[in-house]
Formats: C-alpha cells, sequence, structure tokens
C-alpha cells in the first residue's frame, strides 16, 4: 500500500487540488448569485411593471455602490407587477421614502436596480415596501420606434420631389 501511494503521490496531490477547486467555485458562484446573501440583511419589496434583465443575484446599489442583491421575484396576480424581494445591507440606514429604478451600466452593460435615498427621517426595515419604483426600458421597443418614424409621412421620398 505504501509503495502504491508513493508511486501516485503526483496524482493524489493533483486530485486534491481538483477537488479543492470544485470547493471553492461552489462557493463562490453560491455568493455571486445570491444565494449567500449577507446575514441579517434587511429584505424589502418593491413592485415594477417590468424587470427586463434583473434576475435573483442581480446588483441593488446605491450611488454605484453594491448594498445588496435581488432574493426573490415573482409576478403579482393582482397588479401584474413583478414582485421583487431585495435583500440590502443592515449597516445601511436608507430612507423610507426612497425610490427604485432599474437602470443599467450602459448600452451593453448590467443590469441592476438602483436606490435613490429620500429625505424621511425614518429609515426601511425588514419587510417595508418602496413604493416609488421605476421599470426597465425596452430599449429594443424604443429603437423600432426610432426607426419606424425616422422616415416620414409621405413614404421615404421628399416632398420637394413629388411637386411638378
Amino acid at each position: 500500500m505504501k509503495s502504491l501511494l508513493r508511486e501516485n503521490i503526483g496524482e493524489a496531490l493533483v486530485g486534491l487540488f481538483v477537488i479543492l477547486f470544485a470547493v471553492w467555485f461552489v462557493w463562490f458562484a453560491y455568493g455571486a448569485t445570491g444565494g449567500g446573501a449577507k446575514a441579517g440583511a434587511i429584505h424589502v419589496t418593491a413592485f415594477f411593471p417590468n424587470s427586463t434583465g434583473i434576475n435573483v443575484g442581480s446588483d441593488v446599489r446605491v450611488a454605484g455602490m453594491k448594498v445588496g442583491t435581488v432574493a426573490e421575484q415573482a409576478l403579482d396576480p393582482q397588479s401584474y407587477q413583478v414582485k421583487v424581494k431585495l435583500a440590502l445591507d443592515p449597516a445601511l440606514k436608507l430612507p423610507a421614502d426612497s425610490s427604485a429604478a432599474i437602470t443599467s451600466e450602459g448600452f451593453l452593460g448590467a443590469t441592476f436596480i438602483s436606490l435613490i435615498p429620500g429625505g424621511d427621517t425614518v429609515s426601511l426595515k425588514e419587510g417595508d415596501t418602496i413604493a416609488d419604483t421605476q421599470g426597465a426600458m425596452d430599449l429594443m421597443g424604443m429603437v423600432g420606434q426610432f426607426i419606424n418614424k425616422s422616415g416620414g409621412s409621405s413614404g421615404g421620398g421628399s416632398d420637394e420631389a413629388a411637386k411638378p
């Protein structure tokens, strides 16, 4: 048995390294996808008319800094809006009248929820709802409207060329 271990020590070390790397990767993926929300996170709810680009694990930011993640997402059967549960950093004392908007980093950037602090002296607490929200913009729909309306009403030709 000892001679077998001595002959294959290199392969055993490589196998151990692969197993450790796999455990690290699972731990990293769990935290990056929102599974590893901060202990004691404050859970608040927001309703959005359109949540395109937002998934469980998406960032929640204030002034560009990550302060939480999207914990849950479901369609509300009464209002047909998307009910999004946010897990926020417990150290963050965000005013209760804050607003939320779905935005992106740029044309091809990541989509996240941006929280805009209000002026209330009372802070958001566990179970509160953010009332003022703005859903995601349908960028492809806006581009399509721009393309379709840019040709004018004369079918693409010039009005001057049509006069005798």
